[in-house]
């Protein structure tokens, strides 16, 4: 028996018997039934197999029946009676259910028969029927069904006897001998199939993933301890051409071995279970960049899968990215980004790199625009940009800062050599014929320079010396060239205002600005509340003020004035809310507007918004534009008025008499207050000229219904005089001089002129 069983355990794994229905696999079952037969001296003995199905992606076996079963058979003689009965078992899956289900022997022979159950005496009354009506079971045993694994097996002896002949009862140890002989062969021939089919499975996984692998839609490989390509699929094959054999370290750089050489140390020591780098790889001409990522291959062979992505594309939108994140779409110079990177480079240099920094701006260009459309701007700008890239310097940076205004970075210049380019540039973009749809337009351009300093606090410093440099150039006619001398008295105050206006944007994003008040003192009638003016301090780190006639032009110059009365409108509001009592002893609060205010529609809007929304506070409101502003922008301050008169806010001139050419406008505008300019208003005593201005004006008021308010009032006596010429209020150093919004802590007047007159005068500053 040993030798049988060692002999099938080696049939069951042998290549040849890995297929299970393999002839071999046939011939090995037929052996063991034959044996059986010898061993027991029966006529025919069945062996029933049940095995589930080897497919791992079938659904769960408690859900599916995926079982598959196989009847062999083998007798000594009645051959025909085998193959009916063996037809008979495969056609009934009822009975195949019962016997692999039996939970001890059945027995039946002629005297006694095992079946207590009504499964049990089925069984027994199929085989009596089956049989041919010439023989008889004289001996019947069915084993109960010996699983290993997913195989279940059966086995079933048989002896049959002629119905004639008689048959005598088989002794009692027979039975016990069969049982004892088909329980171990059915062990056996269990074990022997779960094997085969452990043995058919891994082989047919082992092909599977094989096949798996070699079609994958991504390059992978198998990677060795030392580093060499051993097994790669198709896709690796023809996208990254390497040879089994050939080490993963061929087709890098030497610059990138260390990275690969750490990306692999760390899935080899566990550090993590997976693990990439992006490399390029250089395959004939051209290189690719390829995300490479590792795992543990998890075999014997310590071997390490390697996955490899061609991320070549996402490096070339990356590098695209870059490009226009530096470069001016239109014209493909560099933009201010990459202009003001290699002024910092520049600066943080240890080398003292003799340099110059030129700012360019493009003359009458939106004339261009407004006569032939942006598309010929475009045009122009791009015609320009060539042209100025052949006429500096080799090494010289041309870039494009936005609009019509390009900077040039001239490296190892100075003075001399910074005006011969801008020279050049000026007599040869002249004489550049810009042509567009038979419209004929003149090229020329206004050029700043400035020295670059290699100790200047930042790169602001010397683009805003540029900048003023070039905008003076424009005002002296443009198609010219000027350089930064900080003893040039002109090109001192631009620059000023210019490095004000980026203190002004700074200030307002970090609030670093206070309002102030001046009274505005009523002189020939009484009221109550205070009227006042609220005026604007920038405030610098270290506490001190700055003046509003350094900031204010700046502001305008560099289109930040609306901004900042903004600021000061919400601001005044926000006070308001928080100090609602002392707003509502005040008589009138003045608030200043710019003209580029007046012009925004953007402001317009936001004003008209915030002040819906405070209606306790918008009827002590005075707005105040220059005349100035009035006369130029006539239809936006009308637009003002009719903004304010529903919401019960007043409006003031200011500066009135500055323009002095038409009263003509004031038949137009609805005004409140005017304000008298302060340079006739200071001599008012001395000189009988203003004082006849002064008269004029108030019998004007007096005639068109507004009040005057008379500025620069710096004396008493001036205060006096102008009350005797009917002015209505004064405003100047002699009443107050400005004070912080935040110390008010009372809206209640204090007369300063006594009703009584200059004899009884009060004098408060």
């Amino acid at each position: 028996m040993a030798e049988s069983t060692q002999n099938l355990l080696k049939q069951a794994l042998t290549y040849e018997s890995l297929e299970m229905d393999s002839p071999m696999s046939m011939l090995m079952i037929d052996s063991v039934l034959a044996l059986i037969c010898k061993q027991l001296s029966c006529d025919i003995v069945f062996a029933i197999k049940s095995s589930h199905s080897n497919n791992t992606f079938s659904p769960s076996l408690d859900i599916v029946d995926t079982s598959t079963y196989k009847v062999a058979s083998h007798s000594t003689k009645h051959f025909s009676q085998q193959n009916l009965l063996t037809q008979a078992i495969e056609q009934n899956k009822d009975l195949i259910d019962l016997v692999l289900n039996l939970s001890k022997p059945l027995h039946i022979d002629q005297q006694h028969s095992s079946a207590t159950t009504e499964q049990e005496q089925f069984i027994c009354q199929f085989f009596a029927q089956s049989i041919d009506k010439n023989l008889a079971i004289s001996h019947l045993e069915i084993t109960p069904a010996a699983s290993v694994g997913n195989v279940s097996v059966v086995l079933i002896a048989m002896s049959l006897q002629q119905t004639t002949v008689t048959i005598d009862s088989q002794p009692q140890s027979c039975e016990s001998f069969w049982q004892s002989v088909l329980d171990e062969h059915c062990f056996h021939l269990a074990a022997a199939f779960e094997l085969k089919r452990l043995s058919v499975l891994l082989v047919n996984k082992e092909k599977q993933y094989q096949e798996l692998f070699s079609h994958l839609p991504m390059a992978c490989a198998l990677i060795d301890v030392k580093n060499l390509v051993v097994l790669q699929n198709q896709v690796s094959q023809n996208m990254l051409k390497f040879e089994v054999g050939q080490s993963l370290f061929d087709c890098l750089r030497d610059d990138d071995h260390a990275l690969l050489q750490d990306t692999l140390h760390i899935v080899r020591q566990g550090v993590l279970r997976q693990a990439w780098c992006e490399v390029p790889l250089k395959l004939g001409i051209s290189t690719h960049w390829y995300k490479m990522s590792f795992c543990h291959a998890l075999n014997s062979q310590q071997q390490l899968l390697l996955m490899v992505e061609d991320v070549t594309e996402r490096y070339r939108l990356a590098d695209e990215l870059t490009f226009h994140s530096n470069h001016d779409a239109l014209t493909g110079l560099p933009n201010r980004v990459q202009f003001e990177g290699m002024l910092d480079e520049l600066l943080a240099s240890d080398e003292a790199i003799p340099a110059c920094v030129a700012f360019l701006d493009l003359d009458q260009f939106q004339v261009v625009n407004d006569l032939s459309g942006h598309q010929a701007g475009d045009e122009l700008l791009q015609q320009v940009s060539k042209r100025l890239k052949q006429l500096v310097r080799k090494g010289d940076v041309v870039a494009r800062l936005g609009g019509d205004e390009f900077g040039i970075l001239m490296y190892h210049s100075d003075e001399v050599s910074s005006q011969q380019v801008a020279k050049r540039i000026c007599q040869q973009l002249c004489e550049h014929e810009f042509t567009w749809k038979k419209v004929k337009h003149n090229v020329s351009m206004s050029i700043g320079i400035a020295t670059f300093d290699p100790k200047a606090k930042d790169i602001y410093e010397v683009m805003s010396q540029a900048d003023a440099a070039c905008r003076l150039a424009k005002q002296e006619g443009r198609n010219r060239w000027h350089y930064f001398s900080s003893d040039d008295p002109q090109v001192h105050i631009l620059y000023t205002q210019m490095v004000a206006s980026v203190d002004i944007t700074g200030a307002l994003a970090l609030n670093q600005f206070e309002l102030f008040y001046q009274l505005i003192e009523p002189l020939n009638h009484n009221e109550v509340g205070l009227h006042m003016e609220i005026l604007l301090r920038m405030v610098l780190e270290d506490g001190s003020f700055v003046s509003p006639a350094i900031f204010l032009p700046a502001a305008e110059r560099y289109n930040l004035a609306s901004r900042v009365d903004r600021w000061v409108i919400d601001n005044l509001l926000k006070w308001g809310s928080e100090n609602l009592n002392i707003w509502r002893e005040l008589s009138m609060v003045s608030v200043n507007l710019s003209a580029m205010s007046l012009a925004d529609q953007k402001f317009m809007s936001w004003l008209e918004m915030r002040l819906m929304v405070e209606p306790e506070l918008v009827d002590k409101l005075c707005f105040e534009i220059t005349e100035t502003a009035a006369v130029s922008q006539l239809e936006q301050a009308t637009a003002l008025i009719d903004l304010l008169r529903p919401l019960g806010c007043k409006l003031a001139l200011d500066d009135f008499g500055s323009g002095f050419s038409s009263f003509a406008y004031l038949k137009t505008l609805d005004v409140d207050f005017v304000k008298i300019d302060g340079q006739f208003v200071v001599n008012v005593c001395t000189d009988r000229r203003d004082k006849a201005i002064v008269s004029a004006i108030c019998q004007l008021g007096k005639d068109m219904d507004f009040e005057v308010i008379g500025e620069f009032v710096e004396t008493a006596e001036i205060g006096v005089k102008l009350k005797t010429l009917g002015v209505d209020y004064a405003q100047g150093y002699a009443i107050n001089k400005p004070c912080p919004l935040s110390t008010l802590k009372s809206g209640i007047r204090s007369p300063w002129l006594a009703v009584r007159g200059l004899d009884n005068m009060i004098y408060d500053i």
